[in-house]
C-alpha cells in the first residue's frame, strides 16, 4: 500500500500516467509550466535571429547609402561580390568608368631653349623620384618642327605613357585633339627675348662654366671666324644668325606646327597668345623663377611640391652654377636696338605672358616689380641658375649631361 501511494505522487520522478494523459488534460499548472520550459530553447534563438537581421538591414541601408552619394557601389561591395562569386553588375551596368586621377595626370612642358629648363629640368629628376610621378624624356633633343606623321607618333608615344606622367622635350605646341588624344596641360617659361639671343649666342661659341674647351670639341664644324665673331659684327652687318628668321624663336613654341607659325607676324603671334590662353596652365617668366616655381608648386603639387626648397638647397645651386654661359657680352646700343626692332613680335608676345604672369601673383597675394615700357630692353645680371639649352642645328646630348651631374 505504502509502495502504491509513492508510485502516485506527483512529485516523484515516475510518469504520473503511465498509460498516457486524461482525457480532459493535464492539470493546468504542471501543463503550462512543461510548455514554457520546452519553448525557452527556441526563444534564445529567435532573438539572435532577430539581431543578425537587423545587422543585415543596417549594412545593406549604408551600402545604398554610399551608393548613391558615390555615383556607385562601394568598392569593398564589389570586392565581397566578387569574392563571393559570379555578379551581374557588369551585365547590368556595362564596364565601370575609367579611373580618373584628382589631379591633372598629363604634363607636357615643351621647354623653350635658353629659357632655364636645364635647371627645371634638374628639379624635375629630384622630384619624380620623390614624388613617384613618371618624368618622361626624349632621345630628340633639338627636332622641334614635326611633320604630320611624326606629330602622331609624338602624341602616341606621349599618351600611352603611364599616369601621372610629365613629358619634357624642346618642340613647339602640339595640339593632341587634332589627332584624336586628350589635351594634356602644358607649362612653360620663357625670358627677355633679347638676353635669350645673346645666352643662345655666346653658348653656341664658348658653353658654360662646364669647360670651353669640351664645348669646343662638341662643336668641331664652326670655324675659328664664326666662333670669335663679334656680335655687333653680327647684327649691324644683318648675319643669318642674327637676323630673322633665326630671331623668331619663342612664338613657334606657343604657336604650334602649323608652317605660318614659323613666319614673323601677327598670325603667328595671336595664334601663340591663343594657346597661351586655352591650353597653357602657366606660363612663367625666368627673371622670376621663385614666383614661377611657387605657382606651380600650387597648381601642380603632385608634381612639384617642395620644388622651392629644393631649388634654394646650396647643393642643388652648386650644379646650376656649372650651367651658366660664359664670354657673355652686351652688345651696343645701336645694335641692340637693332635687334629690339627685329624682334618686335617677340617682345610684343613677352610682355603679354609677363602681364598675364603677374594676374596670376596677384591673385595669390605675390608681389610684382612695375616696370614702365622703354624703347629698348633693359639687361640684367644672369643669376647663377639660369640656365642654357643647344640651338636646334647644334647636336647637344643634353639628357645623358643631366644623367651624368644627377648622379654625382
Amino acid at each position: 500500500m505504502k509502495k502504491k501511494q509513492q508510485q502516485q505522487h506527483p512529485g516523484s520522478g515516475a510518469d504520473p500516467w503511465p498509460h498516457g494523459a486524461p482525457l480532459g488534460g493535464a492539470p493546468p499548472g504542471l501543463g503550462s509550466w512543461k510548455r514554457r520550459v520546452s519553448l525557452l530553447p527556441l526563444l534564445r534563438f529567435s532573438l539572435r535571429d532577430y539581431g543578425f537581421c537587423m545587422a543585415t538591414l543596417l549594412v545593406f541601408c549604408l551600402g545604398s547609402l554610399f551608393y548613391q552619394l558615390g555615383g556607385g557601389p562601394p568598392r569593398f561591395l564589389l570586392d565581397l561580390r566578387q569574392y563571393l562569386g559570379n555578379s551581374t553588375y557588369l551585365d547590368d551596368h556595362g564596364p565601370p568608368p575609367s579611373k580618373t586621377l584628382p589631379f591633372p595626370s598629363q604634363v607636357v612642358y615643351n621647354r623653350v631653349g635658353k629659357c632655364g629648363s636645364r635647371t627645371v629640368v634638374l628639379l624635375l629628376r629630384i622630384l619624380s623620384e620623390k614624388h613617384g610621378f613618371n618624368l618622361v624624356t626624349s632621345d630628340i633633343h633639338n627636332k622641334t618642327r614635326l611633320t604630320k606623321n611624326e606629330q602622331m607618333e609624338l602624341i602616341k608615344n606621349i599618351s600611352t605613357a603611364e599616369q601621372p606622367y610629365l613629358f619634357t622635350r624642346h618642340v613647339h605646341f602640339l595640339n593632341f585633339s587634332r589627332f584624336g588624344g586628350d589635351q594634356p596641360v602644358y607649362i612653360n617659361i620663357i625670358r627677355d627675348p633679347v638676353n635669350r639671343f645673346l645666352s643662345n649666342y655666346f653658348f653656341r661659341r664658348f658653353g658654360d662654366w662646364r669647360g670651353e674647351q669640351n664645348h669646343m670639341i662638341r662643336t668641331p664644324s664652326m670655324s675659328q671666324e664664326e666662333r670669335y665673331l663679334d656680335i655687333n659684327e653680327c647684327i649691324l652687318a644683318n648675319y643669318p644668325e642674327c637676323s630673322n628668321p633665326r630671331l623668331f624663336y619663342i612664338i613657334p613654341y606657343f604657336c604650334g606646327q602649323h608652317p605660318r607659325c614659323r613666319e614673323p607676324g601677327e598670325w603667328a603671334l595671336e595664334r601663340a597668345k591663343l594657346n597661351v590662353n586655352e591650353n597653357f596652365l602657366l606660363v612663367g617668366i625666368l627673371e622670376e623663377l621663385e614666383d614661377v616655381l611657387l605657382l606651380l608648386e600650387r597648381f601642380l603639387p603632385h608634381y612639384f611640391k617642395g620644388v622651392l626648397s629644393i631649388y634654394k638647397d646650396p647643393e642643388h645651386r652648386k650644379l646650376g652654377n656649372m650651367t651658366v654661359t660664359v664670354k657673355k657680352t652686351v652688345p651696343s646700343p645701336e645694335a641692340v636696338q637693332i635687334l629690339y626692332q627685329r624682334m618686335r613680335y617677340e617682345y610684343e608676345f613677352y610682355h603679354y605672358v609677363k602681364e598675364q604672369f603677374h594676374l596670376l601673383k596677384r591673385k595669390f597675394g605675390l608681389k610684382s616689380r612695375v616696370s614702365h615700357p622703354v624703347l629698348r630692353p633693359q639687361f640684367f645680371i644672369p643669376t647663377p641658375l639660369e640656365t642654357e639649352e643647344p640651338i636646334d642645328d647644334e647636336e647637344q646630348d643634353d639628357e645623358k649631361w643631366l644623367e651624368d651631374i644627377y648622379k654625382r
